[in-house]
């Protein structure tokens, strides 16, 4: 035991003799101060031990032993530290603080001061106030939301093609008086969209750009008969077209009184020609069909060939081609190849109207072919050919030559020669540079000729 503790037990023993003479030493339990000092005792631990195992500071524990409880921090601190400590010496807590209660009374020792905390100024209110960092704030949030509506409207505009619509005419399909020559076709699309419009026949289109609204305007003109017009509508920004284009019909009807008219883009006048079918060609209107026809003029001579008087279909001074009957295209275009032999020819294109009035304009060419054009047609059954371009085996054919059906058309150009080796005579045609040659032979036995113009077609042993 320390001389602390000796001190501190002599200080206990005293007060309990001042005690026990005031009750003429009659027999009493211990107070409390004893019985937490004795227990201590008997757990054989010092202040400093009990300080390091209860965490309760020793000057604390002491003041618990001597009973004096105005140095503890509080009556609420105070039966904590009884609980713990009664706990640590192995006495019953609740006992503790009965006893300790008992002790003390009421007026033992004094309530806890009520601190009364002063209650804070209330501010005056202010008014609104704006600081230039709220202005610059405001303003950038009001930028931010703009640039992304923005960025929101492009997104849907890359992604979405632009509209197309006819308002002018309200129908697809019209039809106008018979002296109309101009139409304004009306529409809306996107701003800013460019409006391309077609018309079958015509070199370059027209195009006209949407107004800020989306509206546009184009004054396109009209032939007689049937116009066609495709209309679309292209975004310059995305390079996106309408997903569906329009396509309107307007009709001018044809004056009865009105014959047709007629115009041949193909052959030009005197044109010459080395080989091939001569493209015939051209335009007309008001006329339901057109016919192509040829009569064969004199040998050609290599010379540019001048205008001729027409030569009668029935002319004995060479063959006559046709008529031929010319499909009329709704814009009024027609086209024919015209399959010509060596020579001069005036070529005659007709066109007539449904009324009976017709329109003929004429042309003279020469064909003077060059090398040698051969067309071989298979016709009544199968035949086997094999075939040499200028001496070498042409790749058309191959090495083992190759069975065509009835029907089928070959055709083959050499600079001298071309030789042909058929496996059924009686089946083959030849039209040489132009000359329908008709078959060489009737039999059906295998036959081998040779075409080297100007000399005439000779057999030949090839096989």
């Amino acid at each position: 035991m320390t001389a602390r503790d000796e001190i501190r037990r002599a200080r206990v023993d005293a007060r309990a003799d001042s005690r026990d003479a005031g009750r003429g030493f009659a027999e009493q339990e211990p107070d409390l101060p004893e019985r937490l000092l004795a227990a201590r005792e008997r757990k054989g631990v010092d202040l400093y031990r009990a300080e390091r195992d209860t965490k309760i500071r020793a000057r604390y524990l002491a003041a618990l032993e001597r009973g004096d409880y105005r140095e503890l921090p509080g009556a609420v601190y105070t039966k904590g530290f009884l609980r713990n400590y009664a706990l640590y010496l192995g006495l019953d807590p609740e006992d503790v603080i009965r006893q300790w209660k008992r002790e003390r009374g009421d007026a033992a020792i004094p309530a806890e001061p009520v601190l009364a905390v002063p209650k804070p100024l209330a501010a005056p209110r202010q008014g609104l106030t704006f600081s230039p960092v709220i202005i610059v704030a405001a303003l950038l949030t009001v930028l931010i939301g703009v640039f992304a509506v923005y960025i929101g409207i492009q997104l849907v505009r890359f992604a979405k093609p632009p509209t197309l619509a006819v308002t002018n005419p309200s129908q697809a399909v019209i039809n106008v008086a018979e002296d109309t020559t101009s139409y304004t076709l009306r529409g809306t699309s996107i701003p800013g969209a460019t409006i391309t419009i077609q018309v079958p026949g015509r070199d370059q289109p027209y195009r006209v750009s949407a107004d800020a609204e989306g509206r546009w305007t184009a004054e396109v003109e009209l032939r007689r008969g049937r116009n066609q017009f495709d209309i679309t509508a292209l975004d310059p920004d995305t390079g996106k077209q309408a997903e569906t284009p329009a396509r309107v019909f307007i009709t001018v009807p044809f004056l009865v009184i009105e014959a047709p008219t007629l115009n041949v883009d193909s052959p030009a006048e005197g044109a010459q020609f080395e080989n091939g079918a001569i493209p015939v060609k051209g335009t007309t209107t008001n006329a339901t069909t057109v016919s192509v026809s040829a009569s064969w003029t004199g040998a050609a001579d290599g010379q540019p060939v001048a205008v001729a008087s027409p030569v009668p279909s029935a002319s004995p001074a060479g063959p006559v081609i046709g008529p031929v009957t010319v499909d009329v295209a709704d814009d009024g275009s027609f086209e024919t190849p015209l399959d010509l032999s060596a020579g001069r020819w005036q070529i005659t294109v007709t066109a007539t109207s449904t009324e009976g009035k017709a329109v003929t304009l004429t042309r003279n060419v020469s064909i003077k072919y060059k090398g040698v054009n051969l067309v071989i047609t298979v016709k009544g059954a199968r035949a086997w050919l094999k075939v040499w371009v200028d001496g070498k085996l042409s790749n058309v054919t191959g090495t083992a030559g190759t069975v065509y059906q009835p029907g089928k058309v070959l055709t083959f150009t050499a600079k001298e020669s071309i030789e042909v080796r058929t496996g059924k005579s009686s089946a083959t045609y030849y039209t040489l540079n132009g000359t329908n040659l008709g078959r060489l032979s009737d039999k059906g036995n295998p036959e081998t000729w040779l075409f080297a113009p100007p000399a005439d077609p000779v057999k030949t042993n090839r096989t």
